[in-house]
């Protein structure tokens, strides 16, 4: 069994692996450590982490969430459109013209309501 066709890819993991593990050690070694308890404190949703966890809070905190991945999705569509541009003709270009003029409206819908505003 002849394994000289994979020294390569091993070679590669090993190399990755080495470089990796090196720069974390001269980042651990080399750089400030300076902690304080705000910096190793927990921070999630934007309030303090050892509240009562039925407090209310905002709901405009998921609204930007959801509105975050509705848009990258969105935006992921894109890629593989222009890749596949010179092959799908024009009939593509136009399927692609109408979703981003939905992509627009909605969010010139969403804007105009304020749903991008965060106080």
């Amino acid at each position: 069994m002849n394994l000289a066709p994979y020294f390569p890819v091993l070679l590669f993991i090993l190399v990755g692996v080495g470089l990796g593990v090196a720069l974390i050690t001269v980042g651990k070694v080399l750089g400030p450590n300076k902690p304080d308890s705000a910096k190793n404190a927990p921070y999630e949703c934007g309030f303090e982490a050892f509240e009562d966890a039925r407090m209310k809070f905002d709901v405009r905190y998921y609204l930007v969430a959801i509105l975050f991945i509705i848009f990258d999705l969105e935006t992921a569509f894109m890629f593989p459109w222009g890749v596949a541009l010179k092959d799908i003709g024009w009939t593509g270009f136009i399927a692609m013209m109408i979703f981003l003029l939905e992509f627009l409206l909605g969010f010139a819908y969403i804007w105009k309501r304020g749903g991008l505003e965060w106080e």
